[in-house]
């Protein structure tokens, strides 16, 4: 494991008021928003073992690390909280771990797209595969039910499934030419996913079969992505062509902030701590935060295409796709 140097925390703040300061505007030595923030603090650069991994999506574990999946290796990772990595090769290399998330069994369970498969991986490493899903499904997202159970999204046939502990897998149909992407389990217990060409905020009735509510982005061809809790009990969601973060409160209302100049927005998490979401821009490789009404603050440059973010160990990790990388940003 090998660790880049950190990009000063000072240089960030300059970065964020440049590109965040209305014109015109006068701007405070330091931002109000700035004293949640625990200073000084730096990026850190943790590099992956081999070239070509393009690490997707991150997770924090019940074990205090951070596993993320590398979708051009077919590899699961898994960093602790001092930068220290591991990884655990998949049977099949271009099997496109996409999306990963901790159940309620204390294991990691992802999706791998290419393969056509979702994937449990123990704390310890041990690795169990899950068939059953219909022909080029393309799992894509995942996340966990207080109940032990665990939905996906399949792009590929626009389709949503759940997968019990047992490995028992049921499919159903979301609407043709939706593209369900990512999926997260709401502060009301239920799933929520984003359909990027329906261009809608999907909340699922776990019943069998599931009721779907959906709820239509003011911003036509939006290109919803990502979509977390956050910490005022409403979700937010990212629009990799809208140009902005979108919340939505547990009753569908969408309230929609721009992010100027701002394009390829696609991860989202809320913060450990300081009660802001945290985004990664890929087109632009920045990662940024956003208060819960709606100020957009830091944007600082990270690496080449960010893709998943999260928040653990009271920071803040994102996978930095095209530069093989894990990146830290500590707010402690």
């Amino acid at each position: 494991m090998r660790k880049t140097g950190a990009v000063s925390f000072v240089a960030s703040i300059a970065l964020a008021l440049s590109v965040a300061q209305p014109a015109g505007a006068s701007s405070p030595l330091l931002p109000t928003w700035l004293d949640s923030v625990r200073r000084p603090a730096t990026i850190d650069h943790f590099q992956l073992p081999h070239a070509n991994s393009r690490p997707y999506t991150i997770a924090a574990g019940r074990d205090g690390s951070l596993w993320f999946t590398e979708s051009s290796r077919g590899v699961i990772g898994k960093i602790r909280p001092d930068g220290h990595i591991e990884e655990f090769p998949l049977p099949d290399p271009g099997s496109g771990p996409y999306g990963i998330t901790l159940g309620t069994d204390g294991n990691m369970w992802f999706t791998e797209r290419f393969a056509n498969l979702i994937g449990k991986i123990t704390p310890g490493g041990a690795i169990t595969e899950y068939g059953g899903l219909s022909e080029n499904a393309q799992p894509w997202d995942i996340t966990a039910l207080r109940d032990g159970t665990l939905w996906f999204t399949e792009e590929n046939i626009d389709g949503i499934g759940v997968i019990r502990p047992n490995g028992a897998v049921t499919e159903w149909f979301a609407g043709e030419g939706t593209l369900p992407t990512f999926i997260t389990t709401g502060p009301d217990g239920r799933p929520w996913f984003t359909e990027e060409l329906g261009n809608k905020i999907v909340k699922i009735k776990p019943e069998f079969p599931p009721t779907l509510q959906e709820f239509t982005i003011p911003t036509v061809q939006a290109l919803p992505w990502d979509i977390n809790p956050g910490p005022d009990g409403n979700l937010w969601f990212t629009e990799l062509a809208g140009g902005n973060i979108g919340k939505i409160t547990p009753g569908g209302v969408i309230t929609e902030y721009p992010v100027s100049d701002a394009t390829g927005i696609a991860g989202i998490t809320a913060g450990p701590m300081d009660g802001r979401l945290w985004f990664t821009q890929n087109d632009a490789g920045m990662v940024g935060s956003i208060s819960t009404s709606g100020e957009v603050g830091e944007l600082f440059y990270v690496g080449d295409y960010p893709f998943g973010i999260t928040s653990g160990a009271g920071n803040i990790w994102f996978c930095i796709g095209y530069n093989d990388a894990i990146g830290r940003w500590n707010l402690r």
